[in-house]
């Protein structure tokens, strides 16, 4: 007699294996329930497709090259699915990866300028490995808790700023005056003055409405309907480009991508950016100094925004112990390191944890299986990239607007009835957006706090290694006049 088990005893081991691998029931949830976590989390994170090549392509380097708006998007989505599948079968955990905001803004407004984006992504790669090393050795714990979580706060809340201004000026809601002050201004002349304007600040409107109601995906409901109105708007208006072939200015078009219908709807991903990337040419190009300096901005913005959101994030799931430690804390570390690694080998930029995958939490996702579903959503969107070209910047910034928003309410949780707390985050968080940097913004808060605690009587408070971070950026903040008198 055979002694083969039935097939629908094969189905319940199968499923009690699944169960067992992601802890499903342990952890309190479903199968069910982990799938439509998984589902809902792509759907609050699908602008990022649409956005990152937005910010990417925008930016020529300083050979004048600029990244491929279709290629940008199609390997900004087969990051965030390959990182956010290793992330959920690796740690097991509900979060969701996808190019950074803060980094890939970064890039494209202060790096690029001084050197190639395959130098520049080589850059990004090298930040991944420095902290994949520091996860691995302990290192990255260590140095977490040596920041004081007022400044860590008041990274997140710069940082939000910064890409909100970028927003606002991708947008043309602030436009420069020519003149030396006020240096900035609304629209055109002090007036919202253009079409395309306007429909950000709609587009803004419908997606704020939309989140304060608790619709799930209320962004990228948002983007496609700004979407559908630009395309019939372009369609009876004809506004055209804001710069033409010729470099005549329309002050009425679209900044960037004229919103039309796509010949096709689907495409083969064009995958020709994966693996171009100069690792080292940044060094040679601007020097050693200038290079460390923003290898070190990459480390601490990636470095702080990911392990605030991961803590955030375990402890919305009830992931997290008393000291804020979750399951396979290392492991998670070491993947988020590598997802840098990752994003500059696809010239996506660093890929990160996103906060975004509280929405899954909220619909009860658990487990890691969620990030397998979001995951392989994320490698279907691939074939879907001719949409994206349809999206106007002004659509899209307001989306940049309101994730500065929401990273800007975390001021909340930062007393500041001690000046010599509310001085140095006041610093962090405004040289951020009127520096245009968040290197500036950083060192101002870091250099700050040591100067200012220290001169208060409150010195032995400060860790040795936040001592060191703050000579680093004083040398950060002079290496122009260091590299003249050293002849660079």
């Amino acid at each position: 007699m055979s002694t083969a088990p039935s097939p629908g005893t094969q189905v319940v081991e199968e499923r009690g294996a699944l169960d067992r691998f992601f802890e499903i029931t342990r952890r309190g949830s479903t199968r069910g329930t982990e799938v439509r976590g998984g589902v809902v989390t792509f759907v609050t994170m699908a602008y990022i497709v649409i956005l990152n090549p937005i910010i990417l392509s925008s930016s020529p380097d300083v050979a004048g090259d600029s990244l491929g708006f279709a290629q940008v998007a199609a390997v900004t989505a087969l990051t965030a699915g390959v990182m956010t599948i290793l992330f959920g079968l690796i740690s097991r955990l509900p979060f969701a990866f996808a190019a950074g905001l803060g980094i890939n803004s970064f890039l494209a407004v202060s790096v690029v300028g001084q050197v190639t984006w395959p130098e520049a992504m080589g850059l990004v790669m090298i930040n991944g490995i420095i902290i994949v090393i520091l996860a691995a050795t302990g290192l990255r714990r260590l140095i977490f808790d040596a920041v004081p979580v007022a400044l860590k706060t008041a990274i997140t809340v710069g940082i939000g700023l910064f890409i909100a201004f970028i927003g606002f000026v991708d947008a043309g809601f602030v436009s420069s005056t020519g003149a030396s002050s006020p240096p900035v201004g609304l629209g055109v002349n002090g007036s919202i003055a253009t079409i395309p304007t306007l429909l950000f600040v709609l587009t803004l409107l419908l997606c704020a409405i939309l989140m304060v109601l608790r619709v799930r995906g209320a962004l990228l409901i948002g983007l496609v309907a700004g979407t559908v109105a630009a395309v019939i708007i372009e369609s009876i208006w004809h506004l055209g480009p804001k710069v033409g072939a010729d470099g005549d200015i329309n002050a009425g078009g679209w900044s960037l991508s004229v919103p039309a219908l796509p010949s096709s709807w689907v495409s083969i991903p064009d995958l020709s950016l994966v693996g171009q990337v100069d690792l080292f040419g940044a060094f040679g190009r601007i020097g050693g100094l200038a290079a460390t300096m923003l290898v070190f901005t990459l480390v601490f913005t990636n470095f702080f925004d990911a392990m605030g959101t991961m803590t955030g994030l375990s402890r919305e799931a009830d992931l997290a112990n008393e000291k804020g430690d979750f399951p396979r804390l290392r492991s998670a570390l070491v993947v988020e390191g590598v997802g840098a690694i990752a994003g500059g080998f696809t010239s996506s930029s660093s890929n990160t944890v996103f906060v975004e995958s509280a929405s899954g939490i909220g619909e009860g996702a658990r487990t890691g299986l969620s990030n397998v579903v979001t995951g392989l959503l994320f490698l279907l969107a691939m074939f879907l990239t001719p949409l994206t070209t349809i999206v106007p910047s002004e659509v899209a910034s307001a989306a940049l607007v309101i994730v500065g928003a929401l990273m800007m309410s975390q001021i909340r949780h930062v007393d500041l009835s001690d000046l010599s707390v509310l001085i140095p985050v006041f610093l962090t968080v405004t040289v951020m957006p009127f520096t245009y940097s968040i290197a500036n913004g950083i060192g101002a808060g870091f250099i700050s706090w040591v100067v200012i605690r220290s001169l208060s009587g409150k010195a032995k408070e400060i860790s040795p290694l936040l001592w060191v971070v703050a000579a680093g950026f004083v040398v950060y903040f002079a290496r122009g006049p260091i590299e003249a008198a050293l002849g660079g």
